[in-house]
């Protein structure tokens, strides 16, 4: 592991735990050089599935530009991170084990019935881009569903 700070290579381990519901691995760490103390999480990938777009492209799943999305859709609201982050892995275990491919109709849906369970705001947010709404119709028709 890298000194965030010096750039030195050589860095030891002074704990390691595991955290919770994160599948995760948190590890605090000290610079052999500078004595720089840091911290750093790792967690096992196990999303490697390709993502299929609508007009049929087809990308490397990217946790990143999804988390962006989501936390656009969370912005001001009361959500954690690990909230979200305990969502995005249950849904990639479940994306994980659908096969090779998975659409982005299926990705779309998944997040926006986690974001409903988690918070409605954000839920309508993000429901309000992937389906693009056009009109202040459209966005009544989504909150009437909402409200049922």
């Amino acid at each position: 592991m890298i000194c965030p700070k010096c750039r030195y290579k050589d860095t030891s381990v002074l704990d390691s735990r595991e955290t919770d519901g994160q599948k995760a691995v948190r590890r605090r760490r000290k610079c052999n050089k500078c004595k720089n103390r840091f911290t750093t999480f790792e967690r096992m990938e196990t999303t490697s599935f390709i993502v299929v777009k609508k007009d049929g492209v087809r990308e490397s799943y990217d946790r990143e530009k999804l988390l962006k999305g989501i936390w656009k859709a969370c912005e001001k609201r009361k959500v954690t991170e690990d909230q979200i982050t305990n969502m995005i892995n249950r849904l990639e275990e479940k994306w994980g084990n659908m096969g090779k491919e998975v659409s982005t109709e299926i990705i779309g849906e998944d997040i926006m019935d986690a974001l409903k369970k988690l918070d409605e705001v954000a839920y309508i947010r993000f429901a309000s881009v992937y389906r693009q709404f056009k009109d202040l119709e459209t966005f009544k028709k989504e909150l009437q569903k909402l409200l049922k």
